[in-house]
C-alpha cells in the first residue's frame, strides 16, 4: 500500500491520463470511431503526462522531483486547451483546421482523385460530434477530465513542497 500521498496523487493523475488514452484507443479500435486530427493531438499530452508520472515516481526528491508534477499539470492543461478548441470547432463557434473541417483533398493529385484504384480514404471531420454522453462530446469530456487531472498534478506538486 502506498502511504506517500504525493506518490498516490501522481499515480492517480498519471493513471487518469492512461485511462483516457485507453478509452480513446477503445473507441477507435473496438468501437470503430476513427479519430480526427484534433482528437489525435489531444492524446499526445496525456502520453507525456503518463511518462512524466513514471519519472516523478522514480525521482521523488530534489528540484526535478518537485517540478515534475508541474510539468504533468501543464501536459494535462495542454490536452484540455486542445479540447476547448475542438469543442469550439464542433459547436461552430470558430473554424477548425482546414485538414479536418471540410472534405479536404489537400495533397492529392487530380490523377489520384480520378483513379478508382487509389484509396483516398475518408476525411474524419473535426466539426462533427461522433459520440456524446449527457450532451457532452468526447472532446468536451476530455476538457473536463483533463482539467481535473491538472488539479491532481497541482495537488501532487503542493505535497512535494511540504
Amino acid at each position: 500500500m502506498i502511504t506517500d500521498t504525493r506518490a498516490f496523487t501522481i499515480l492517480l493523475a498519471a493513471g487518469g491520463s492512461l485511462a483516457l488514452l485507453l478509452g480513446a484507443f477503445g473507441f477507435q479500435y473496438l468501437g470503430g470511431l476513427a479519430p480526427c486530427q484534433l482528437c489525435l493531438w489531444q492524446r499526445w499530452p496525456h502520453a507525456a503526462a503518463l511518462l512524466i508520472g513514471l519519472l516523478a515516481l522514480a525521482v521523488a526528491r530534489g528540484t526535478m522531483g518537485r517540478l515534475l508534477p508541474l510539468m504533468g499539470a501543464l501536459a494535462a492543461l495542454a490536452s484540455a486547451a486542445i479540447g476547448v478548441f475542438h469543442v469550439g470547432v464542433e459547436q461552430k463557434w470558430w473554424e477548425g483546421l482546414a485538414s479536418c473541417t471540410a472534405s479536404s483533398i489537400s495533397g492529392l493529385s487530380t490523377a489520384d482523385l480520378l483513379n478508382p484504384d487509389v484509396n483516398v480514404g475518408a476525411v474524419i471531420r473535426c466539426d462533427e460530434i461522433a459520440w456524446s454522453l449527457l450532451g457532452i462530446s468526447m472532446a468536451g469530456w476530455n476538457v473536463i477530465l483533463s482539467a481535473l487531472l491538472a488539479m491532481l498534478w497541482v495537488a501532487a506538486y503542493r505535497r512535494s513542497m511540504a
